[in-house]
């Protein structure tokens, strides 16, 4: 089958009538659909791949479980149990699907094509993509389209849609230390995440208070240091869970395992990793940051490391380097002559750009690129320009000037400033997340190329298993649209709000548990209850 080609002049444009795409979100970059309309019925329905890619495709098990998958999401009404679906003219309609490239045994990475077309008509729907990332985000379009009427018939509008995201990096982070959340949560998270078409999950698998990762090198870092050493553990076999999950849907898995700081799970099941802590010429009994000054710190960290890079197979690793509690290493006097013998005086910051200047280089000589919170910058640590700053800090005008220093000194940077959802406001704050503006900065066109994407950061310390969907569900979507979608198009909230508000309730057909938006109802309300 010839590859299809968008002609959307040949629709009549309704760009700014968003209320003709229904649920669809985030918004497709150039979309043109007509009142005519096509009923779609369950038991005439079919994938397939085009007829020239059909002997070429037989083995992509990753498009063949996401058709698998989308055929419940698309006909809810088979497995929700509301009985005999009505009568409807019982046409045939096929969803064909072709790809330019065969990369159907791969993990997505930051290089990976998410671009597709598609084109919908009478009797089929024409689906093309560069990759089959691409013709995931597609499918997951097709399915927002289908719509029923009032008597529940399917139906889908013609439509012709050419998309792409605005952002490589589209992120969620879930922390697993200050709460632990259990496999399914994180499972259901992804599929929430699909749906919003983010396609990285980071995550902040350890902190202070636990450090659920089990290591194969190390087994006692979560026997000892996680909050139970069977009940609270990811497995080998969890985390391979979640790379599959993660993979089938398009979504990369980005591990951090931050220090110097934010360390002191770590100490539990390694000895002699973490400062002692002094006071006056005796130890406290306390612990501060990993050594820096100790050669047993870079050994221990370079095995783990690598340990770490065989486990995860993304191509970014998160390295931390934030909120270092300098007073630990000031009371130590080993670290004190340390410091003596590196010329570094009484600048811990010196301190701190040694350690993380020795991992990011350990991190690399495993082929892995770095990602540092924006103190690595901060403190002028002499890190390799292909290191990625995460700005995780500050107000609209503080974090716009710190991705202009950034930017003009040659790195790639994501923001995360700005979506930190774990602070709640009453009433809609989803709307503060949708007016970000991720290039409206001080500098020229080669900066605004070198800022990659952002995340929505759901941190830990209030969020566990029962409120972590409501929590970041329906408000993580307006991330979601400003990073995938043509921010011309997608300025104005109100504009936006009837969209999300029947995204939202399609969110809660598919059984994630987000939250409502203002007063009213959804025709399929959550179940799960």
């Amino acid at each position: 089958m010839a590859c299809c080609t968008l002609c959307l002049p040949a629709l009549m444009m309704l760009v700014l009538d968003l209320n003709t795409v229904e649920s669809v979100w985030p918004l497709p970059q150039k979309l043109a659909n007509s009142e005519e309309r096509y009923p779609l019925s369950p038991t005439h329905f079919n994938f397939h791949y085009g007829e020239d890619q059909a002997s070429i495709m037989t083995d992509c098990s990753l498009l063949d479980s996401a058709f698998t998958r989308y055929f419940p999401l698309i006909f809810p009404d088979l497995t929700s149990g509301n009985g005999v679906l009505p009568s409807t003219e019982e046409k045939a309609f096929s969803l064909v699907v072709t790809m330019q490239q065969k990369d159907c045994d791969g993990y997505p990475n930051e290089g990976s094509s998410e671009r597709y077309q598609l084109n919908v008509s009478a009797g089929q729907a024409v689906l093309n993509s560069d990759t089959v990332w691409g013709a995931l985000r597609g499918l997951e379009t097709f399915s927002q389209l289908v719509q029923q009427d009032e008597d529940g018939t399917y139906f889908i509008n013609k439509t012709e849609i050419e998309d792409f995201p605005s952002f490589q990096y589209r992120g969620i982070l879930l922390d697993t230390s200050r709460h632990f959340l259990p496999l399914k949560a994180i499972l259901n998270t992804l599929d929430a995440m699909a749906y919003s078409k983010f396609n990285v999950f980071h995550w902040h698998i350890v902190d202070d208070p636990s450090f659920p990762y089990q290591s194969r090198t190390f087994p006692d870092l979560s026997s000892k240091g996680a909050y139970h050493p069977m009940s609270h553990i990811y497995t080998q076999s969890d985390v391979r869970r979640v790379l599959t999950h993660a993979r089938l849907r398009g979504i990369r898995v980005i591990p951090e395992f931050d220090s110097p700081g934010h360390t002191q799970s770590w100490g539990k099941g390694q000895p002699n990793l973490l400062t002692p802590c002094y006071k006056g010429s005796s130890p406290s009994g306390k612990f501060g940051p990993i050594n820096p000054a100790s050669a047993l710190s870079y050994a221990f960290m370079s095995q783990f490391l690598k340990e770490v890079t065989s486990v995860f197979p993304d191509p970014y690793l998160h390295l931390g380097g934030d909120e270092v509690n300098f007073s630990c290493w000031q009371s130590n006097p080993d670290v004190r002559a340390f410091m003596h013998k590196m010329g570094f005086g009484k600048d811990y910051t010196k301190l701190e750009s040694f350690y993380m200047e020795n991992i990011v280089n350990i991190t690399s000589n495993l082929n892995k690129t770095s990602i540092v919170w924006q103190d690595v910058f901060d403190y002028h640590e002499r890190i390799p320009k292909d290191t990625i700053l995460h700005i995780w800090k500050g107000l609209p005008a503080q974090y716009k000037a710190e991705t202009s220093r950034m930017t003009k000194a040659g790195h790639r940077v994501l923001l995360g400033a700005p979506w930190y959802i774990n602070h709640i406001a009453y009433g809609q704050d989803w709307r503060i997340s949708y007016n970000v503006q991720p290039l409206n900065f001080p500098g020229t066109e080669e900066q605004k190329k070198l800022v990659i994407g952002g995340e929505v950061s759901m941190w830990g310390e209030y969020v566990d298993a029962t409120n972590l969907s409501p929590r970041l569900w329906p408000r993580a979507c307006a991330a979601a649209e400003r990073l995938w979608s043509d921010e011309s198009q997608t300025r104005s909230a109100e504009a936006a709000f009837p969209r999300l508000q029947a995204f939202r309730c399609s969110l809660l057909r598919r059984g994630v548990r987000a939250e409502p938006l203002s007063p009213g109802h959804c025709t399929n309300e959550y179940r799960g209850i």
